[in-house]
This record gives C-alpha cells, sequence and structure tokens, in this order.
C-alpha cells in the first residue's frame, strides 16, 4: 500500500437492527450446548457489533452491518495469537457463526472481560493509567507484523496515511466554523498530514476509546474491541493521549513509548480528526450537548498542548489558545 495514497471511505454503513430474540435463535441453531443460557443485551454495547450477554461468562457479538462483519475473520485469525504476548486481556474468540437465513453475516462468541468503561471519572490514578496503556502499546507494538492484516476497508484504513480522512475534517471546520478556532486547527491538521512515518508496520488496535479499555477497582485490566486493528503505522492509537489522558500524564506517555516528533504530530491528527467528527455530529443537537462538551474539552487539550510544542521550539512563552 502506497504510504501516502489517501482511500475512499464509501458511503456510512447501514446498520440492521438485530433483537435479542434473533440472537437467542442463532445460539440456539448453531451451538445447541449453549441454547439454555440466558441471552440479554449488554448496556452501551458499541457501534459496529450488536452485543448480547451469553450466560454470565460469554458475549454474543453480531455486526451491524455487512461492512462491518469484514472483522470477524480478522479478529478470529490474529487474537488467538496476540493474546498471550500481551500483559493486558484481550478478548478470546470461542466460537464462529456462520451466515444463515436468519443473519446473513458471521459473527461470534466471546468469553466475556470484566470490568467498567474507562471514563476520566473512574481513572483514580491518571498517571498509572498512562503508563499501563503505554505499556499495553509498546507490548503490541513489539509483535511480529509480517503477515497482519494491512489497512483496508476491513477497518475504515487505520494504520493507513491520514489523507483518507482529510475531506471529512476539512468539512468538519466549515460547520463548525463558529464555534472553533478553523485556522489554528487547520494549521494543526497540515502539520499532522506532513509529518513522516518510517514505513515499518506496527500492530495497532485502531480505536482506544474509553469504551473500550476496562478498569477494575484502580488500573487498566482489558482491552477490547479490536475490529478495527491490523499493522501499518500506529499513530492511531496516540489519539488517547489527548481524548483520555490529562496534559500531565500526556508526556510520560509519549516518553514512555519514545515517540518522535513525527509521531507525535500524526497522533496529534488522529485525535483532531475523531474530536471534530464527533463534534460536528453533537453540534446544535440538544440530546448531545453531553458529548459536544466533552469534545470541545478535548479540542481545548489539542490545540493547548499543539500552542505550547510550537512555542517551545522557537523559546516564546505561549499565548492562550481555545475552541472559542
Amino acid at each position: 500500500m502506497t504510504a501516502d495514497k489517501a482511500f475512499d471511505l464509501g458511503p456510512v454503513p447501514t446498520r440492521m437492527p438485530v433483537t435479542e430474540e434473533l440472537a437467542r435463535s442463532l445460539v440456539s441453531a448453531q451451538f445447541p450446548q449453549w441454547a439454555d443460557l440466558p441471552v440479554e443485551p449488554v448496556a452501551n454495547g458499541g457501534w459496529d457489533n450488536w452485543t448480547f450477554h451469553l450466560g454470565t461468562a460469554m458475549v454474543v457479538r453480531l455486526p451491524s452491518a455487512a461492512e462491518y462483519a469484514q472483522a470477524v475473520e480478522k479478529e478470529h485469525r490474529w487474537l488467538p495469537a496476540l493474546a498471550p504476548q500481551l500483559p493486558l486481556p484481550i478478548p478470546i474468540p470461542l466460537a464462529k457463526g456462520k451466515p444463515s437465513g436468519e443473519f446473513p453475516h458471521a459473527w461470534s462468541v466471546y468469553e466475556w472481560l470484566d470490568g467498567v468503561t474507562a471514563t476520566g471519572d473512574r481513572i483514580a490514578d491518571q498517571v498509572q493509567f498512562g503508563r499501563d496503556l503505554a505499556d499495553f502499546l509498546a507490548a503490541l507494538r513489539s509483535i511480529e507484523a509480517g503477515e497482519g492484516p494491512q489497512p483496508g476497508t476491513h477497518n475504515w484504513f487505520r494504520g493507513g496515511t491520514l489523507r483518507t480522512y482529510d475531506k471529512d475534517t476539512r468539512r468538519a471546520l466549515e460547520e463548525l466554523a463558529d464555534v472553533v478556532d478553523v485556522e489554528l486547527a487547520r494549521e494543526i491538521w497540515t502539520n499532522a498530514l506532513n509529518a513522516s512515518w518510517n514505513g515499518v508496520d506496527r500492530w495497532f488496535h485502531g480505536d482506544l476509546a474509553e469504551g473500550n479499555l476496562l478498569l477494575d477497582d484502580v488500573r487498566l485490566a482489558a482491552v477490547i474491541d479490536f475490529g478495527t486493528c491490523g499493522v501499518g503505522d500506529p499513530a492511531c492509537d496516540l489519539a488517547a493521549a489527548w481524548t483520555l489522558l490529562t496534559a500531565e500524564v500526556r508526556q510520560t506517555f509519549r516518553d514512555r513509548l519514545s515517540l518522535d516528533d513525527d509521531s507525535w504530530a500524526r497522533g496529534r491528527g488522529w485525535a483532531l480528526w475523531k474530536t471534530l467528527a464527533t463534534c460536528s455530529h453533537a453540534y446544535q443537537d440538544p440530546e448531545h450537548m453531553e458529548v459536544y462538551a466533552r469534545t470541545m474539552r478535548i479540542l481545548h487539550e489539542i490545540f493547548e498542548e499543539y500552542t505550547a510544542s510550537r512555542h517551545a521550539c522557537v523559546g516564546v512563552a505561549p499565548a492562550p489558545s481555545v475552541a472559542r
């Protein structure tokens, strides 16, 4: 794959509804040994898959669209190979369901991993959380990547160039022109697009959002949902430095991964794209004002960190920069 070639993401997938009754029927038909176990929806079960508890120790994941179903084979091939080489638990597939007249895609049964999602108010020790996350990524990056899945439609070209997301980012900036410092955002985005990558493929997760990181009482306990994983440029995982970590912990995270300026700039670009995309969807929507407020706080973090780093290079104290 050409390192700097942008790809067409295509239309937004059309999700198909999946009911509890359908999930139960599929399990009964294809895995009769589990037919007597209760099937219940998982709260906040995600977007790419419809997720259901199967008893107390397993979970059923049914792709919500054909595009998301591409990840099923990949996860069954690679997650058992990755798991023993990582310092934290990841989901292990227990069984793979076949497409049928009831449901047109392959689907999965996984072991259930306990924990609560890593929202900011639940992270008791940000420093330890940042260290644990960096150590997980370091271990993931160290795994042999030679035969791993290259960026493609199976993961929306994570691991490829940010230029694939250039149109979406610029469209979001146009929509948010009244509330965002567009000039500064464009500068950060251009800086990310121009940051070089050494071309060495590394494993990445692809979606280190708070819902995919599980906590026990204190520490990071598991990493879930590898649907966007692959090998390529791992900078997409660095977005978590801005979306999940405080300013005080961010530098520790960077140092622990020994990241150069170009890697950091690309990671910042991934954080900017994701935050702007979320913000543009939530903007002026009364039902998503909490999401909008949160993304504006993240934009503030991105702007402040970039401005500080830019001025540090020339020895000038930064002026405050905020999403207005």
